[in-house]
């Protein structure tokens, strides 16, 4: 039986193959220009046709589909090209989480430690160690249509962060040579890496060292979450809290949540900005229980002091930042949170992808990330409908120089708020 740890939508953990069938050969994390081939294609296709959601395949003649598009993978000339080869075909299935992840990306090791259980033999195969890791430094980027390549996010407390980089700098190459999300700091951890960075749209670019470091990617997300909690001060005088919650796939993130509104930084502000744009979903809808005032919070002190909080509450104004790349499980929250008026969702509409999925290893350690169970919120398919916000803020992050319009809106109409109130006591 394949393993499997379901997180609505969300992300599940990694069902290895290899665990299935016996068929795990790599002995290390899996590099080169021999992956994506013709047999890790037919594998994909294989699993798709026995576990997508929908047992019709969105109406596809799949085995067609299998012909078609593997003349064009034995044509293509490297891994890269194979494996958009692999996701053009699986782009026909009009689905979210569904994609063809190797392991030059990011989102391959996020995703295996987000989900994989690490004890399982076949993750050491891969990593001896069974943990999962890449060289990095804690940023999220994406491609436009010309090939650029731009920071959507430098991760709170990362090398990046520290570096300088900002969000909407388009990095044009990594020691002179093209950037890669991995590949450019392999076997450089530790040393100063050059990246070539454009700042203005018309402007030069400008060389910014960073220090790559090796990144556990479930410990990047929980203390980029720890390190963006702080108090933004308004013109009126008001302290916003702001936490940015990069990844909600695990209980881990919440409880920290819980601990900076509860006992932190967090705790003394007078109304709070709740960040859930970018990163993965994975969240589940009794994380909105933070906000229904409702119920007791209970603090416990032990013999030595410390203190734990049960039933945290936040009885105070609250803003939720959304965008398009606020996905899956978020977007669940983000439903419970317009729809049981928590407070005001800020931002642009949400991505739309509203499935769970489990992911697959292939027997050349490539991840295959497919919807095996469709949604439903409140009866409500979410799938290709997404949320919008109550207020809208258009925010094209390229070039932005860390310019922030959402969050400057949402600090605005917190204070007004906030300065409305009447004052206790």
């Amino acid at each position: 039986m394949l393993y499997r740890r379901t997180v609505l939508g969300g992300l599940s953990s990694i069902a290895a193959a290899s665990a299935a069938t016996g068929h795990a050969r790599a002995q290390t994390a899996p590099e080169g220009d021999d992956l994506a081939g013709p047999e890790a294609f037919d594998q994909v296709w294989e699993t798709v046709r026995d576990r997508f959601f929908d047992p019709r395949l969105n109406g596809l003649d799949w085995p067609a589909v299998r012909t078609r598009y593997r003349l064009l993978l034995l044509a293509a000339p490297s891994a890269d090209a194979r494996a958009a080869v692999i996701n053009a075909m699986l782009a026909e299935l009009r689905a979210s989480h569904t994609e063809y992840l190797l392991p030059d990306q990011t989102a391959y090791y996020q995703i295996a430690d987000i989900f994989l259980d690490p004890r399982r033999p076949d993750l050491r195969r891969l990593f001896p160690d069974g943990d999962i890791t890449y060289p990095g430094i804690s940023v999220l980027t994406q491609r436009d249509a010309q090939g650029r390549t731009f920071v959507i996010g430098a991760i709170d407390g990362g090398p990046a962060a520290r570096a300088g980089l900002l969000a909407g700098d388009e990095i044009v190459a990594a020691d002179g040579a093209a950037f890669r999300e991995v590949d450019s700091f392999r076997g450089k951890v530790g040393n100063s890496v050059a990246l070539s960075i454009r700042r203005v749209a018309s402007g030069p670019p400008f060389d910014l060292p960073v220090v790559p470091e090796t990144l556990h990617p479930d410990e990047m997300f929980r203390q980029g979450l720890e390190a963006s909690a702080r108090i933004i001060r308004s013109s009126g005088g008001a302290r916003i809290g702001y936490v940015h919650v990069w990844s909600y796939a695990g209980h881990v993130y919440q409880r920290a949540l819980e601990r900076l509104i509860g006992q932190g930084i967090l705790s003394d502000a007078d109304a709070l900005v709740w960040d859930l744009r970018d990163g993965w979903g994975g969240a589940v809808p009794e994380y909105l229980d933070v906000f229904d005032p409702r119920g007791p919070t209970v603090t416990m002190i032990g013999r030595n002091g410390q203190v734990h909080l049960q039933g945290v509450k936040w009885r105070r104004p609250v803003a939720m930042l959304i965008n398009g790349r606020t996905r899956s499980g978020k977007e669940i929250l983000a439903y419970g949170f317009k729809k049981y008026r928590f407070g005001e969702l800020i931002g642009t509409p949400t991505l739309k992808a509203v499935l769970a999925a489990t992911a697959f290893m292939m027997h050349d350690g490539s991840l295959l990330m497919l919807a095996v169970d469709d949604v439903r919120v409140d009866g409500e398919r979410l799938e290709g409908v997404g949320v919008t916000p109550t207020i809208e803020v258009p925010f094209d992050v390229d070039y932005s120089a860390d310019a922030d319009p959402q969050l400057a809106r949402a600090v605005e109409i917190l204070s007004a708020d906030v300065m409305a109130r009447p004052k206790s006591g």
